[in-house]
């Protein structure tokens, strides 16, 4: 039964021959204004999360506890969750930042064996908060999105699913899409020549083969990024001899967190935590919180390292050389060949624990001539040098173009490859023009060259909940951020890094793998500068589709759900809901 007797629009209920008939001659005469919907009805809405590593775990938390009447799916090509974590298992891969930093600031982890955790300890920590949170019933696992076209007529987005498990193919829909697949995720083997005839064993860090025993090899490991800083010092025990092929230098960083390591007087590169500290954590809140701020404080005080000319950018070129000179003590000469012209944090930071000191080892020999050619037993590089090996470790890491992995069609058939053909550009990394109700966790210019990437990630998911939310709110069926925002925000990213290290001539996947390009892939700003700025939204930066196209239908009919429930209550009048101001002392 209808509780108004007046016009509606878009009703779906049964209405009497009178009302039939004012409806009738009120659409001839007036647009519609009044819809039968309570003003603080929550339309149900279905939303499609893709990817369940870190973001999506998050978001899935975020959108369940935040957003009513809301039909959560989390699609993910893998067999387990935990994206990155539970993709790369080669030997020594840890978080190069303290652990009790990576973390979700909802669920702190008081039980970290060490303080740079390694990836499995890290994986069972995301698999513990999706459990703990109840996201696993809503994660589709072995699901592989391989389009998604926006449907403009009825402002949804049109999905094709690929059921890796079964080798078939459906279609899915839904209101809002979350991409939450991550910057580093598609890798890809290095394009030299003959790479794939080489006939000993041939390895990507970021599809490690766990079963094979590479004990005794002869080994050859090219590149010398994050992963690959990490594989040398782990494989160096149990190999004769490794061959380690560097393209370019890189700063390896002092470590973070380095005060509350000292202040235990524990070597920097191997802190464990003892059962005493980890079980006094857990009965002590208190000294946790000392300890973990404490971290978070250090990492949050670097910002000034990034900015050319700044004070602390300037003492950190001298830190740093200090900092290699010291752990390459028993080879000097190695620093002529390691240290970099270009500013320290030009490249990803990382302190590489052990990574310098294995360089100083023997049985390791680095090598900056180019690899002309793989062939089926070693390499040939440019200075007519065959190298034989029997394990070939490329350490090249991902795609780092954020050319979409799959088609994503927006607007006007517009593909998001085409839309980003020149360069990728958002608005605060989490929208772009012509893809409405389409959002992104770690899109173009959200990662960051220091501070805490985790807060980033969760401030822009709860960004993105606070747009889902308006649009439930305001009775919107599409949202999508205007093109002059883009516009602006890219601008802005621009003018910003060309007073950063970034900017700096250095090969680096912060600008898509080049020496010159675009700054890409960070955050213009400290993770600090993005708390704020993410903080509250600018809805005028976005433009708007009403459900049924009437701007007025988030008003409804007039009532509120409780009325039609007889659930009326006046809790507003209780002392913890008045907002009771301050009263001023007269006696003054």
């Amino acid at each position: 039964m209808s509780y108004f007797s007046g016009v509606f629009c878009g009703s779906s209920k049964p209405v009497d021959e009178k009302r039939e008939e004012s409806h009738q001659q009120a659409s001839t005469n007036q647009e519609c204004a009044v819809e039968e919907r309570s003003v603080d009805e929550a339309r149900r809405l279905r939303v499609v999360i893709i990817g369940a590593g870190i973001s999506g775990i998050i978001a899935c938390v975020r959108f369940m506890q935040r957003i009513p009447n809301v039909d959560v799916c989390v699609y993910d090509k893998n067999a387990d969750i935990g994206g990155t974590w539970f993709e790369n298992r080669y030997p020594g891969c840890a978080c190069d930042i303290p652990a009790h930093t990576y973390q979700a600031t909802f669920e702190p982890n008081k039980s970290w064996s060490t303080f740079y955790a390694k990836a499995p300890e890290i994986h069972q920590y995301w698999k513990h908060v999706a459990e703990k949170y109840g996201c696993m019933p809503y994660i589709k696992l072995r699901q592989q999105i391989s389009e998604a076209v926006w449907d403009e007529e009825q402002s949804k987005w049109n999905l094709q699913v690929q059921d890796l498990e079964h080798s078939s193919t459906y279609i899915d829909q839904c209101d809002i899409v979350i991409q939450a697949t991550g910057a580093l995720n598609n890798w890809k083997w290095p394009n030299i020549p003959g790479l794939q005839e080489f006939k000993g064993k041939l390895m990507h860090s970021a599809s490690w083969d766990e079963s094979y025993d590479y004990k005794g090899n002869r080994v050859a490991v090219i590149g010398n990024g994050s992963s690959g800083i990490q594989i040398v010092p782990a494989l160096l025990p149990d190999v004769p001899h490794i061959n380690h092929y560097m393209r370019s230098r890189t700063w390896i960083s002092p470590s973070f967190g380095r005060d509350q390591i000292e202040k235990r007087g524990q070597g920097l590169d191997n802190f464990t935590f003892t059962s005493e500290e980890i079980e006094t954590f857990k009965k002590d809140h208190q000294a946790y919180q000392e300890f973990r701020k404490g971290v978070e404080l250090e990492l949050q005080s670097v910002h000034g390292a990034t900015l050319t000319g700044h004070p602390m950018q300037l003492g950190g070129l001298e830190l740093f050389a200090e900092n290699m000179k010291r752990r390459l003590a028993n080879k000097p000469g190695l620093i002529d060949e390691l240290l970099p012209s270009f500013p320290p944090a030009c490249r990803r930071l990382t302190p590489g624990p052990g990574y310098l000191e294995a360089l100083t080892d023997d049985k390791v020999d680095i090598i900056t001539a180019d690899i002309v050619r793989v062939d089926e037993t070693g390499i040939i590089t440019a200075d007519g040098q065959h190298r034989p090996v029997d394990m070939l470790v490329c350490a090249t890491g991902f795609d780092t173009s954020y050319t979409p992995r799959f088609l994503i069609k927006g607007r006007g058939g517009v593909t998001l490859s085409k839309r980003w053909e020149e360069t990728p550009e958002t608005y605060l990394s989490v929208a772009t023009d012509g893809f409405p109700n389409y959002f992104f966790s770690l899109g173009p210019n959200a990662g960051l060259g220091e501070g805490n990437l985790l807060l980033l990630i969760e401030k822009a998911l709860d960004y993105v909940t606070e747009c889902v939310s308006k649009m439930q709110r305001d009775n919107i069926r599409a949202m999508s951020v205007r093109r002059e925002a883009v516009q602006h925000f890219t601008k802005y990213c621009d003018q910003y890094f060309a007073g950063t290290v970034f900017s700096s001539k250095c090969r680096s996947w912060y600008k898509g793998g080049t020496e010159n390009g675009r700054v890409t892939a960070l955050w213009p700003g400290s993770s600090l500068h993005s708390m704020k700025a993410l903080a509250n939204p600018r809805w005028e930066d976005f433009e708007y589709t009403y459900v049924n196209d009437n701007v007025n239908g988030w008003l409804g009919d007039g009532w509120t759900e409780n009325e039609k429930e007889n659930k009326i209550n006046v809790d507003y009048l209780d002392d913890n809901e008045v907002d009771f101001p301050r009263p001023v002392d007269v006696t003054q």
